[in-house]
C-alpha cells in the first residue's frame, strides 16, 4: 500500500460506498412497490414473502461468483458490469404481468445484491489491515439504500400517481447512471495493476475456494446470516409488519421501517471503527446480547384477556405499544449495523488473498438469510396468525450464535492456556482459520 495515496483511496471507498448504496436501494425496492403488486394479483403472505424474497436469492447466490471475479480481474470492471446488467433487469421488470414472470424478473434485479462482495474485495486492496475495518465499515454504510427505499419510494410511487412501473424505471436509469460514473471516477485497484504489471496469472477457482474448508468460514457466515440476513429481511417485512400489525398505511409504514434501516446501515462505520480499536470480538458480543433482548421483548404477542368487573366481563388486549416497538427496532438496527462490520474485519486479516472467495460465500450465506427469512414469516404468520412470531424465531437464531461463537472462544482459550477456563475470560486473538 506503500505506492496508493491518500486521495486514491478516498477515492476509491467514496465511489463504492456511493455505488453500493443505490445497488442496495434496488435490491430492496420490493418492500415498496412489492405492496403494490401484491395488491394488484392478490397474493397471500407467503407469495408476497417469496416475491420479496427472490431478488435476495439471486444477490446472495451471485456474492460467490462475483467476489472471486473482482479478485481475478479487478473489481472496478465487475462492479461496473454488475449494476448495467442489473439496470436492465431493473427496467425489463416493468413489463411483466404476471406472477411467475415476476418472480423471474425479481431473480434478474437480485443480481443488485452481489455488489457487496465486488466492492469489499476492491474496497480492500486500497487499505493496510489496520484500516480496513473502518474502510469496509464505512463501504458498508451502503446498506443505507434500505433506508432510501423504504422511505422515498412510498414518495415516488405518489409521485407517479400510484404506477410502481414508474418508480421501478426511475430506479434502473439511476443504477445505469451510477455505473458509468464509477467506472469514469475510478482506477483498478493496486493488486490487479501489479498482477498485470507483473504478469501474474490469477489463482484458479479451485485455489479461490480453498479456504472454505476452514469451519472457521462458515462461522463467520452463521453470523453474518443474522446481523446482515435478518436485517434485510426485516427491512422487507417491517413496511408489511405494520401495515397488518398496526394497522398503519403505507406511507407511514416506509418511514417507520426506514426508522429502523437508517441505523441498521449509517452506524456500520462505526462498528468497523470500534472493531479496530477493542477488537471485533468485543463487537460482536455486544451485537448478539443486544439483539437477544430486544427480539425477546418484540416476540410478545398481542394478547386478549377477560377479567371479571363489576358490570360483567372487561375485555381488553396487551400489545407492545408502537412506540417502544419502533424504538426496539432503531436499537436492534443499530446493533446489526456494528455486527456487519465486525464479521467483515475478520475477513481481510484472516484471508487477505481471498477476500473475494471467504467474502463472497460468508455474504451469501448471509443473504440467503434475507432470502429465507421473509418466506419464513410469511408462512408462519398464514400458519399461526402470531405477527410476533418472526421475531419469536428471530431470537432462537441469534441465541445459538452467541452460544457457538461463545464455547468456540472458550475452546480456544484452553488450548492457549488451559488454566484459563472462566467463561468470563474472553480472548481477544484467535488461533488460526482452521481452529473454529
Amino acid at each position: 500500500m506503500n505506492n496508493v495515496s491518500s486521495s486514491q483511496s478516498t477515492q476509491a471507498l467514496t465511489a463504492s460506498t456511493l455505488a453500493f448504496t443505490v445497488c442496495f436501494a434496488v435490491w430492496t425496492i420490493f418492500s415498496i412497490i412489492g405492496i403494490k403488486i401484491k395488491n394488484d394479483l392478490g397474493l397471500n403472505d407467503t407469495q408476497f414473502g417469496i416475491l420479496v424474497a427472490t431478488p435476495i436469492l439471486t444477490g446472495s447466490l451471485s456474492r460467490l461468483f462475483l467476489g472471486i471475479w473482482a479478485d481475478q480481474y479487478g473489481g472496478r470492471m465487475a462492479f461496473t458490469l454488475q449494476m448495467l446488467t442489473t439496470a436492465c433487469a431493473a427496467y425489463l421488470l416493468t413489463k411483466v404481468s404476471t406472477y411467475p414472470m415476476f418472480i423471474v424478473a425479481a431473480l434478474g434485479l437480485g443480481l443488485a445484491g452481489g455488489s457487496f462482495s465486488v466492492g469489499i474485495t476492491y474496497v480492500s486492496k486500497w487499505y493496510s489491515k489496520k484500516r480496513q475495518g473502518t474502510a469496509l465499515g464505512i463501504f458498508g454504510m451502503g446498506n443505507v439504500g434500505a433506508a432510501v427505499t423504504n422511505f422515498g419510494a412510498p414518495f415516488l410511487l405518489i409521485a407517479m400517481d400510484g404506477q410502481w412501473q414508474g418508480v421501478a424505471q426511475v430506479y434502473s436509469m439511476v443504477l445505469a447512471i451510477t455505473a458509468v460514473v464509477f467506472y469514469l471516477f475510478t482506477k483498478d485497484d493496486p493488486a490487479s495493476e501489479e498482477r498485470k504489471r507483473k504478469g501474474i496469472q490469477h489463482e484458479s477457482f479451485k485455489q479461490q475456494m480453498a479456504p472454505l474448508k476452514n469451519i472457521q468460514v462458515w462461522r463467520f457466515s452463521l453470523y453474518y446470516f443474522f446481523v446482515f440476513g435478518a436485517f434485510v429481511a426485516l427491512a422487507l417485512w417491517l413496511p408489511r409488519y405494520y401495515v397488518g400489525a398496526y394497522g398503519l398505511e403505507l406511507k407511514t409504514a416506509g418511514m417507520l421501517a426506514a426508522c429502523y434501516a437508517l441505523p441498521g446501515s449509517v452506524f456500520r462505520a462505526l462498528g468497523g471503527w470500534l472493531s479496530d480499536v477493542i477488537g471485533a470480538r468485543k463487537v460482536m458480543y455486544w451485537t448478539f446480547i443486544a439483539s437477544i433482548l430486544c427480539t425477546a421483548v418484540m416476540s410478545y404477542p398481542s394478547t386478549d384477556y377477560t377479567v371479571a368487573g363489576i358490570n360483567g366481563p372487561i375485555q381488553f388486549n396487551i400489545t407492545i405499544p408502537l412506540e417502544i416497538f419502533v424504538l426496539l427496532t432503531v436499537v436492534l438496527g443499530f446493533f446489526m449495523s456494528l455486527g456487519k462490520a465486525a464479521v467483515y474485519k475478520h475477513i481481510p486479516v484472516y484471508y487477505p488473498n481471498h477476500v473475494g472467495s471467504v467474502g463472497g460465500v460468508v455474504g451469501l450465506i448471509g443473504g440467503l438469510g434475507g432470502f429465507a427469512l421473509p418466506i419464513t414469516f410469511g408462512v408462519m404468520n398464514d400458519l399461526i396468525g402470531v405477527w410476533t412470531s418472526c421475531f419469536m424465531l428471530l431470537t432462537l437464531l441469534v441465541t445459538i450464535a452467541l452460544i457457538w461463537m461463545h464455547s468456540v472462544i472458550i475452546a480456544m482459550d484452553k488450548k492457549i492456556d488451559p488454566s484459563r477456563g472462566d467463561p468470563r475470560y474472553l480472548p481477544e486473538l484467535e488461533l488460526n482459520p482452521h481452529d473454529g
